[in-house]
């Protein structure tokens, strides 16, 4: 995911955090320190209710952290890849290989709310002790708190529609039940789609009544329907790219740039030479580096650009999506997901043999395929 950091692993495992993580740990924290703080545990400090708060939202990060680990962990017990988890404002994103069985997929999908509905009745269970025991209202109101908001996650990602981890059940269900993977992902985004646009209009006619959390609720339906809509999109790609190798889809030969160029030699020599707004790059050795954006290098400070060279600016190889040319297409698109990898580099032997774009996969969907 775009405008994410790496913070550390899980288990081998690469973890990073989206930039608005900060921001939603701010706001839950500011919410549970000047109101539900205070209300259940009144006269105490405003110092002490802040960083009951920020306590509060750390553990519910963490907790978010575990529910992402459980589709990990899920994932390569059964032998699935998985390349990273990412935080952000909305929950987590968990990157990995498509599910061979819809056993498997089922198996991955529901570790996650699973996972946060037992770290729900873990503070639950821990609030009522305390409670009990020693009395302490305020941390009895924090684990309450934490209790009840993994709860929330591990109900609100069963709702049956994708992105959410009840879409990715229903996927299951429906690809054990039909043997077709493609169909129950689709029929998967449409539920999406309608859950989403359901959510939306409930927060919208909460907000207008004077509920203020209403609004939370919209941007969540919109994103939930956005993004069904796109996975649905990708499965009827997917379904039309059967069959297709990456060799009969890419373009060949490659228009390749060098990597040792200025920024300022780089916009005036290479890129007006190609003509294209993408460009794979080559090192001295000839050999593929990365993918260079020409809009990145236009937005570099004129002062940089005679010493700045077009490879710090570029993607590098190790983040670029790369394809074998016998792969089959809709393969990789899948291991891609919504919205991202492109380019495809296609390697052969070491060396660059072509390369695939959206122009290139839209001409491979429109035309038939001598296979």
């Amino acid at each position: 995911m775009k405008g994410s950091i790496p913070i550390g692993s899980v288990r081998g495992v690469a973890l990073r955090a989206h930039w608005s993580v900060p921001l939603i740990m701010l706001a839950l924290a500011y919410g549970l320190a000047s109101r539900t703080l205070p209300g259940y545990a009144p006269g105490l400090a405003p110092v002490v209710y802040a960083a009951a708060g920020v306590v509060g939202a750390l553990l519910l990060l963490l907790s978010l952290v575990v529910h992402e680990a459980a589709h990990a962990l899920a994932a390569r017990r059964a032998g699935i890849p998985v390349r990273d988890v990412t935080l952000w404002a909305l929950g987590g994103l968990t990157r990995m290989d498509r599910p061979t069985t819809a056993r498997t997929a089922f198996a991955v999908a529901v570790s996650g709310p699973l996972a946060s509905l037992l770290l729900g009745g873990i503070g639950l269970g821990a609030a009522a002790g305390a409670e009990a025991a020693l009395g302490w209202r305020l941390p009895v109101a924090v684990l309450g708190w934490l209790g009840g908001m993994n709860l929330l996650l591990g109900v609100f990602n069963l709702l049956p529609a994708t992105p959410l981890d009840g879409g990715r059940v229903l996927l299951a269900l429906l690809w054990w039940r039909t043997g077709d993977r493609e169909r129950a992902q689709r029929a998967a985004g449409r539920s999406g789609q309608i859950l989403g646009m359901l959510l939306a209009l409930v927060g919208w006619l909460a907000f207008v009544r004077g509920v203020s959390g209403g609004l939370w609720l919209v941007v969540i339906g919109v994103f939930v329907a956005g993004t069904a809509a796109a996975e649905r999109r990708l499965a009827e790609l997917v379904m039309a790219l059967r069959g297709v190798r990456v060799a009969q889809a890419m373009t060949s030969p490659v228009v390749a740039g060098p990597d040792w160029l200025t920024v300022d030699r780089f916009l005036s020599e290479e890129a007006a030479r190609t003509g294209h707004s993408v460009l794979p790059l080559l090192d001295f050795a000839g050999r593929p580096s990365g993918v260079v954006h020409l809009r990145r290098l236009a937005a570099v400070p004129s002062g940089r650009r005679q010493s700045l060279r077009v490879r710090d600016v570029a993607t590098p190889l190790s983040q670029c999506t790369l394809a074998a040319p016998d792969e089959l297409l809709n393969s990789v698109l899948e291991r891609l997901g919504i919205g991202g990898g492109l380019p495809i580099l296609v390697m052969d032997g070491g060396h660059l043999g072509g390369i695939v774009t959206a122009h290139d996969i839209d001409r491979s969907r429109r035309r038939p395929v001598v296979r």
